[in-house]
């Protein structure tokens, strides 16, 4: 081993000899944090960056899929329950290609691919049918799209058009959703859902599209124009909204927490449509007629009116006689097409309109004892917009208010408060604390440490005791009390190249007290005490 080596080696076994204990226990987990930092680092470092191969793919598929990554030895992951496989990021594209090589995905729902398989001698009836599906299968892909849903089934059901039928029947259509565990589609959603499809069938509306989930409850109804569920946010919105704005002036006349305010409203989700027409008298009038017309019949002539009686079978007889005369007819009439204002009116009444509303307002009676009510309920019904038309309603009355609820509350919101507040400074003291003792165990490391540094520098010696020595040389080195503490060297001749044999002695000695300060101290304390005997 090389002599550089060696002596490093022989440096740092000597440095750890003088580490104290709590010096080797901070050394010991200092070595184990740095060699676990090294290890977990280097496990993130060369972890690859896993990147989703192929999502919600079927259990059969998923199966094949993790069985051609297995024999090629390819690492992956599964999420979302089996649904989506991970792969390394750069081999993503790579066994996407593998992948289609070997026909996987295999499970197919159809869509425009049913199309490719479609053969140019099918009959009109597959090919309007393969169409259909066609069409099912992408609107199932794009619902399954959306946040939540794991699966979606689309059926259509579209009139055939015939010259046969008067009136032709809308298409209407039926979604089938499966969510994930725990998810709920919220009414947005489902609006969302009821949309997308009506807008891709032609002639189809929003109220010919049911939507129905996984367990059997029905989000849209075919006919309603509005979802129940949002129906009832919708009312609860409008009803937060009046509250809201007569609550503000309460607040500002008799003060926070003096009034109470509770509105309830019916809302009309039904969608009416009304034509009308009228006609009026044009302006400035007269006016010259669009069209007229006149018919007039004149007839005259001589004849003679022949008489008798009835025979059998009611078969005139002449009685022989007759009577001769003149006659004439006319006949006059005309037609005029005057010129008129006409106004068709189309009015759409769009769902949500107000039915009937109730207000009901209790104020306190300490607060709102100089108040008019009939100015206060004027006021309110105003903020609410009130309609008596409508049969709306609006109640304003005083009572007491209980206000041993509130000062509880308010109580133990002081409590919390104080309690919170406690906890805080306790916890800051507790951290203080552990900072403190931290602070505390540093300074002493570090002045056990400078000590050490210290002691291994220089061992302090007292000199009095080098004055103290008496006759005695137990070590036979004529260091008595007529000789000199140390015997004197004679001086050599200055040696001009280079130094002199003293000052290599001295360089030598004071190597050696710096290198092993601890044993040159205990030969000079066994040289004090044998001369203090």
């Amino acid at each position: 081993m090389p002599p550089q080596i060696t002596a490093l080696g022989g440096r740092v076994q000597t440095t750890l000899r003088k580490f104290s204990l709590a010096q080797k226990t901070l050394a010991v987990i200092g070595v184990a944090v740095l060699v676990l930092g090294t290890i977990a680092l280097s496990s993130w470092l060369t972890k690859p960056t896993m990147s989703p191969l192929f999502s919600n793919v079927s259990a059969t598929d998923a199966s094949a899929m993790v069985d051609q990554l297995t024999a090629q030895g390819v690492p992956y992951q599964l999420a979302d329950g089996g649904a989506t496989i991970l792969v390394p990021a750069d081999q993503v594209y790579a066994m996407r290609l593998k992948m289609a090589a070997a026909g996987l995905p295999a499970t197919s729902d159809g869509g425009y691919s049913l199309l490719d398989k479609m053969s140019a001698t099918s009959s009109d009836f597959t090919q309007q049918i393969t169409y259909q599906r066609a069409m099912e299968g992408e609107l199932a892909k794009t619902i399954s799209a959306i946040n939540g849903v794991t699966a979606s089934t689309v059926k259509l059901a579209i009139p055939k058009d015939t010259v046969f039928v008067a009136t032709k029947s809308d298409p209407t259509a039926s979604v089938f959703v499966k969510t994930a565990p725990g998810v709920t589609l919220g009414t947005d959603q489902v609006q969302s859902i009821v949309h997308l499809v009506s807008a891709s069938i032609e002639g189809m509306k929003p109220t010919d599209v049911s939507v129905v989930d996984a367990d059997g409850k029905v989000l849209s109804a075919v006919g309603s124009t509005v979802a129940s569920g949002l129906a009832d946010q919708q009312t609860s919105d409008y009803e937060a909204r009046v509250q809201a704005s007569i609550q503000a002036i309460l607040d500002r006349v008799v003060g926070a927490g003096k009034g109470a305010v509770t509105v309830n409203a019916d809302l009309n989700y039904d969608q009416t449509h009304r034509t009308s027409e009228s006609y009026t008298a044009p302006t400035p009038s007269p006016l010259p007629p669009l069209s007229s017309a006149t018919t007039s019949e004149v007839y005259a002539g001589n004849g003679t009116a022949t008489g008798g009686v009835l025979g059998p079978n009611n078969i005139a007889v002449p009685s022989g006689t007759s009577t001769a005369g003149t006659g004439s007819y006319s006949k006059n009439s005309a037609t005029v097409d005057n010129t008129l204002d006409k106004v068709t009116e189309d009015t759409i009444t769009a769902p949500g309109t107000v039915r009937r509303m109730s207000v009901a307002v209790v104020l306190d009676s300490k607060a709102a004892a100089s108040l008019d009510m009939t100015q206060m309920n004027a006021m309110i019904a105003a903020a609410a917009g009130i309609d008596p038309t409508r049969g709306d309603t609006v109640s304003v009355s005083k009572m007491a208010f209980d206000t041993t609820s509130a000062a509880a509350a308010q109580t133990a919101l002081a409590q919390a408060d104080a309690a919170t507040q406690a906890a805080q400074k306790t916890a800051l003291i507790k951290q203080g604390a552990i900072a403190g003792a931290v602070l505390l165990l540093v300074i002493f490391l570090v002045i056990v440490g400078l000590r050490q540094r210290g002691k291994a520098r220089r061992e302090a010696l007292d000199l009095g005791e080098l004055r103290m020595v008496h006759d005695d040389d137990p070590l036979g080195l004529g260091m008595g009390p007529g000789h000199d503490a140390f015997p004197a060297i004679p001086a050599a001749p200055p040696v001009p190249e280079g130094p002199s044999a003293i000052a290599i002695k001295r360089a030598e000695i004071g190597a050696f007290a710096e290198e092993q300060p601890a044993e040159v101290a205990e030969l000079l304390r066994g040289w004090l005490v044998g001369g203090k005997r």
